[in-house]
């Protein structure tokens, strides 16, 4: 509780992804479990982090809760909540190094993702049908549930709509929520909601609030462009290192 390398990670991951809830720094949110990851294991830092989350949800609803595309939403649960049960029975299974590989690899996609635009490609060529909303819905709860990266999955089918940029906000915020509230359950009976973790984070909670409504009122007074691509370098170099420690647990007995 009193070591400041965690603290300084701590504030500074949850200011981000704060900043990246209210639309700042995009689906930048990513980094959040990665960089928790090097001061606690993942599954705790996913625990932390949820509480936060639908704090954040809340403020996100109150400014969005009349610019919602309820068809598209009901359609992407569909799917989303199916992928939250998935990745419940997956996190039963899996051990802690495996949870840390697999953060590495999925960030790692993500970040590649953000360089190369395969995302923009696949969501341009795909009519926004009802299956694929329902697919898409259904990767995002999963990654969502495992590292709370659900953001790149849903924008596939998201972005095709073309809708105005505060109703695909007011659209992304109803949907992440319902997928985080959902979480709640499954993260409590799999205790990663423990006393510890909520201590935690009620001494964040503030931080999260300040930096969410800070977002909110710069994300249309500045530009985030080159310090949101300096953050990708960082989170990807972050994401190497978890699928290293991760790959030396699994496949190598902890020891390198």
């Amino acid at each position: 509780m009193i070591d400041p390398w965690f603290w300084s990670v701590a504030v500074a991951t949850v200011a981000l992804v704060a900043l990246s809830k209210s639309g700042l720094l995009g689906s930048l949110g990513m980094v959040a479990v990665p960089m928790l990851a090097l001061v606690m294991p993942a599954r705790e830092a996913a625990g932390m982090l949820l509480p936060l989350l639908c704090i954040m949800d809340l403020i996100g609803l109150l400014a969005f809760r009349r610019e919602v595309n309820w068809p598209v939403v009901r359609v992407m649960l569909a799917g989303g909540l199916t992928g939250t049960i998935v990745g419940w029975v997956l996190w039963s299974f899996i051990t802690d190094a495996e949870v840390l590989l697999l953060v590495g690899i999925i960030t790692t996609l993500f970040i590649i993702d953000a360089v190369v635009p395969w995302r923009q490609r696949l969501a341009q060529g795909a009519p926004p049908s009802k299956p694929w909303g329902v697919f898409w819905g259904g990767v995002a709860g999963l990654t969502s549930f495992i590292s709370h990266t659900g953001g790149p999955p849903a924008q596939i089918y998201l972005l095709p709509q073309r809708m105005p940029p505060n109703v695909y906000s007011g659209t992304t915020v109803v949907f992440f929520a319902a997928i985080n509230y959902s979480k709640l359950i499954p993260y409590y009976f799999l205790g990663q909601l423990s006393v510890a973790n909520l201590e935690v984070g009620a001494i964040l909670a503030p931080i999260a609030i300040v930096f969410m409504l800070a977002g909110v009122w710069l994300v249309r007074r500045v530009s985030a462009k080159l310090f949101y691509q300096l953050a990708y370098v960082l989170v990807f170099f972050i994401a190497l290192k978890l699928i290293y420690d991760g790959y030396v647990g699994v496949f190598m007995g902890g020891h390198a």
